[in-house]
C-alpha cells in the first residue's frame, strides 16, 4: 500500500481518522499503532517480524545504556551501544547490502558463491536510522530511554513516515508520543499539505515519469535510437520527477502528522535553487544530510582535525550516503561524484563564480548526478552519455519532438512546481486579503476548496491512470 492509491486515502486513511477521532485520547496511541502495523504487514506480513525485532534490540539496548549511565559504567553503556550497532547495521547489511556484496566478490575473485535472492524489506533503510538515532541520542544523554515498549514500537513503525522518510529524531517527538495537541489550524495545515503531497505525486511526479522512461528509458535497445534531444528533455523530467516524488511523500508524511497532533520537521527546502553543490545538500534530504553530519561527520572529527582529516570524514560521509540509496556501483559513484564536487567547491571554486551562473553551475551538477543515479547498468551510463552528444540517435527526431511539445505543457507546471513561486503568490495573496474584503472572500474562498480539488484532481489521475489532467493543454 502507498501513499497515492485510492485504497489509502479512501479507505485506510480516512478510517484511521475517524477510528483516530473517535476513541478517548488515552486510546489513540494503540489506534495508531495497530493502524502502522496493519500497514506495514500490508506489504510482506513476514518482514514485520523484522521491524519488531529492531525495534526490541534498540528498546532493550537503550534501556541497558541509561541503567549504565545513571551507575557511572561507562564500559557497559559503551558495549550496549555497540551491541545495538552492530545488530541493527548487520541486519541492514544482510537484507540490503549481501547480495551486491558477494556478486562484486564473484565478479572480481572469479568466484561462483551461490547468492541467495533476498527481498529487501520496504522501509528498512529509514526505521533502522531512526533507531539508530534513538539509541545513540540515548548513549549521548540527550532523550531519556522510553520504558514502554509500544510507545517505541509506535516511533518506529508510524505509517506516516516509516516507509519513505523523512528520517524522524525521537527526540522530535518524544513529547507528542504522550501528550498531542490538535487544533483546527492543526487539521486543515495536515489536509492542505497532504492534498499537495498528492497532487505531486499523482498529476506532477507521474505525468513527468511517463516522458522520462520515454525519452530516457533504462532500456538500451530504446535509449540506442532515442534522438539527443530526447535525451536531454528525458533526464530534465527525470530530475523533476525524483524531487516531485520525494517531496511530495515528505509533504504528505508531514501532513499525516500534523492532523493528529505530531510535528515532522521539513526534509526540503527547494533544493533546485541552491547557489552551489553545499547549499544543495542542505535542502535536499536534510534529514538524511543532518543524520550523517550528526552521527558520522561530526564524531569522525567534522574539519577540526586538519585537512587530511576533514577529506577522509567527507569520503567517509559520501561513500556511505551513496551507499545508503541502493546496493548498486552508481550509487557509490553518485556520492563520489558529489563528493568530489564539495571538495572543489571548499578548496578551488569557493565563492568565484558570479551570481547567476552559481545558479547554472548547480543546476548542471545536479542534472548530471541524477544521470548517474538513473543507469545502474554502467554500459547504459555510456550508451545515454553518449545519445546526449548525438551518437545514438541522432540530433532530433520528429517523434521525440512530438511528446515533447505535447507534454510541454505539463513539463512547465512540474518545473514550478519544484520552485518556491506558489507559497511567494500566496503569501502575496493573503497580504491582499488582508487589505481588502473581496480579495478576502475570494482568498478564503480558494483555499478552503483547494484540498478539495487536489484530491479530487488527483484521485482522477489515479484512476485514469495513463489519463494526462494537462490533455486539453497540449500543443
Amino acid at each position: 500500500m502507498i501513499f497515492s492509491s485510492l485504497l489509502f486515502i479512501f479507505v485506510f486513511l480516512s478510517l484511521n481518522l475517524l477510528v483516530y477521532n473517535v476513541v478517548e485520547k488515552k486510546y489513540r496511541n494503540t489506534v495508531l499503532l495497530g493502524f502502522s502495523l496493519v500497514f506495514y504487514a500490508w506489504g510482506g506480513p513476514r518482514y514485520l517480524l523484522l521491524l519488531l525485532g529492531e525495534t526490541a534490540i534498540s528498546w532493550w539496548t537503550a534501556i541497558r545504556i541509561s541503567q549504565a549511565r545513571k551507575r557511572s559504567r561507562k564500559k557497559d553503556s559503551r558495549f550496549w551501544m555497540i551491541v545495538e550497532v552492530v545488530c541493527l547495521l548487520g541486519l541492514l547489511g544482510i537484507f540490503k547490502y549481501l547480495g551486491f556484496f558477494m556478486n562484486t566478490f564473484n565478479s572480481w575473485f572469479g568466484l561462483n558463491m551461490n547468492i541467495p535472492e533476498i527481498v529487501l524489506p520496504i522501509g528498512i533503510s529509514f526505521y533502522t536510522f531512526q533507531l539508530l538515532s534513538y539509541v545513540i541520542d540515548v548513549y549521548k544523554g540527550e532523550v531519556e530511554a522510553q520504558q514502554d515498549f509500544s510507545k517505541l514500537l509506535l516511533y518506529s513503525s508510524l505509517f506516516h513516515q516509516c516507509i519513505a522518510g523523512p528520517i524522524v529524531r525521537y527526540k522530535t517527538i518524544a513529547e507528542e508520543i504522550d501528550n498531542r495537541k490538535v487544533s483546527i489550524d492543526d487539521i486543515y495545515y495536515g489536509i492542505r499539505r497532504f492534498s499537495i503531497g498528492l497532487a505531486k505525486k499523482a498529476v506532477l511526479a507521474n505525468g513527468v515519469a511517463k516522458v522520462a522512461d520515454a525519452l530516457a528509458s533504462t532500456d538500451p535497445q530504446q535509449l540506442s535510437q532515442t534522438s539527443a534531444l530526447g535525451i536531454w528533455f528525458g533526464l530534465l523530467c527525470y530530475m523533476l520527477q525524483i524531487y516531485l516524488d520525494f517531496s511530495a511523500y515528505s509533504d504528505m508524511a508531514i501532513g499525516m502528522g500534523r492532523m493528529v497532533g505530531f510535528h515532522y520537521l521539513e526534509n526540503f527546502d527547494y533544493p533546485y535553487k541552491a547557489k552551489n553543490v553545499q547549499d544543495f545538500w542542505r535542502r535536499w534530504h536534510i534529514s538524511l544530510s543532518t543524520f550523517f553530519r550528526d552521527y558520522v561527520y561530526i564524531p569522525l572529527g567534522g574539519n577540526r582535525a586538519g585537512t587530511w582529516v576533514y577529506v577522509r570524514n567527507m569520503v567517509v560521509v559520501w561513500f556511505l550516503t551513496g551507499m545508503w540509496h541502493g546496493a548498486s556501483w552508481n550509487y557509490i559513484f553518485w556520492g563520489i561524484y558529489y563528493l568530489v564536487f564539495l571538495l572543489l567547491e571548499k578548496f578551488v571554486i569557493k565563492e568565484k563564480i558570479p551570481s547567476g551562473w552559481n545558479r547554472a553551475y548547480t543546476l548542471s551538477v545536479i542534472f548530471f548526478g541524477w544521470m548517474i543515479f538513473r543507469y545502474e547498468n554502467m554500459s547504459t551510463l555510456l550508451l545515454a552519455f553518449k545519445g546526449l552528444f548525438g551518437m545514438n540517435g541522432g540530433f532530433a527526431s520528429a517523434e521525440n519532438i512530438t511528446m515533447i511539445l505535447s507534454n510541454i505543457f505539463l513539463i512547465a507546471i512540474a518545473c514550478i512546481g519544484c520552485t518556491d513561486l506558489s507559497v511567494l503568490f500566496n503569501k502575496a495573496a493573503y497580504r491582499l486579503a488582508q487589505e481588502n474584503r473581496i480579495a478576502f472572500i475570494t482568498y478564503c474562498g480558494f483555499e478552503t476548496i483547494l484540498p478539495a480539488l487536489l484530491v479530487f484532481l488527483s484521485a482522477v489521475a489515479l484512476i485514469g491512470n495513463a489519463y494526462n489532467p494537462f490533455l486539453y493543454f497540449q500543443f
